[in-house]
């Protein structure tokens, strides 16, 4: 996954307004202590993120996933 396609991901999820934010403010666990912006600029895959991300939030669409 490149990294165009988790935030149009997070957006169609999150909505436009809020993915950024989310992405800046939410730490996960499943990204090792880590909001999604750390841990693109350490290096983790996109596809690994947004499969964090689905972890984390349960109700995730089928069709994001």
């Amino acid at each position: 996954m490149r990294n165009t396609e988790l935030r149009r991901r997070m957006a169609e999820f999150l909505g436009d307004e809020w993915a950024p934010s989310y992405a800046k403010d939410i730490v996960h666990a499943e990204l090792g202590g880590h909001t999604v912006e750390e841990a693109l600029a350490i290096g983790t895959e996109p596809g690994d993120i947004w499969r964090a991300i689905c972890r984390h939030n349960p109700d995730v669409p089928k069709h994001l996933i």
